[in-house]
């Protein structure tokens, strides 16, 4: 290993801590070119984390093929459905969790996310029953989702291109935290927080008006997390399709 230069190092750090870093307040996080080593921005975002549980046990099965294929199934179509979507800024895999995070500005921004949760949640049936078909074992996730205001820096080694946006707040943190919730110890799926439901719920009865919509949702109290809900919600159309064979025409 190279020796570390921690001479230039203390100018560096000196040159970061004595320079000006404007932070904009704006009502989106903007595109990655827009970001600097100068500037950081603060905007509503909303995090989206899907976690498998006991992934521990499915990772050490002996056929590593079959991970392989169970893995690759639940990642592709979740970033598939996750994906589409201009107020994407980042999205990824970490270990046995898929996460994306969203700039939300408006409430109707935060109720599409919570949308592809549903969407998620109903893609999970699917999956299930392609997997009990072949006789393989199902996968259970957790899908946690949060919003906040963050403030969003682009963070890492000026000059040698490794760099990344760091997401400062609760709606990330908080997202990640509240997936390993779901579908354990009595939690339904779908884990959210009390600032995403408070901002959808009007929206989701607007959209459901001929349903008992507050019966889908289940509020919770932890010390660690406050307030917050769950829910059990598929899309009827997709469900009925996949309860009805999964036909391809």
């Amino acid at each position: 290993m190279a020796e570390y230069d921690y001479k230039s190092g203390k100018k560096r750090i000196e040159e970061i801590l004595d320079n000006t870093l404007e932070v904009i307040e704006k009502k989106k996080v903007p595109k990655g070119d827009k970001f600097t080593f100068t500037n950081s921005y603060y905007s509503w975002v909303t995090g989206i984390f899907i976690d498998i549980r006991d992934s521990s046990t499915l990772f050490s099965k002996e056929d590593k093929e079959l991970v392989s294929k169970m893995i690759r199934s639940f990642t592709s179509e979740i970033i598939e459905i996750l994906r589409d979507d201009d107020n994407l800024r980042e999205i990824g895999i970490r270990g046995d969790c898929v996460y994306a995070i969203f700039t939300t500005p408006l409430k109707d921004d935060i109720y599409e996310i919570v949308d592809k949760s549903i969407y998620i949640n109903t893609f999970l049936e699917m999956l299930n029953k392609l997997l009990s078909d072949r006789g393989l074992d199902t996968i259970r996730v957790g899908i946690g989702i949060s919003t906040d205001k963050e403030l969003v820096i682009k963070a890492g080694r000026k000059g040698v291109g490794i760099n990344n946006n760091v997401w400062i707040g609760d709606a990330v943190t908080r997202a990640s935290n509240l997936s390993s919730l779901g579908d354990k110890d009595g939690y339904k799926p779908i884990v959210m927080s009390a600032n995403t439901y408070d901002n959808i719920i009007k929206i989701m009865k607007k959209n459901n008006f001929s349903e008992n919509v507050d019966s889908w949702f289940n509020e919770k109290y932890k010390s660690d997390f406050g307030r917050f809900y769950d829910a059990n919600i598929i899309k009827k159309v997709f469900n009925n399709w996949i309860d009805n064979g999964m036909d391809d025409d």
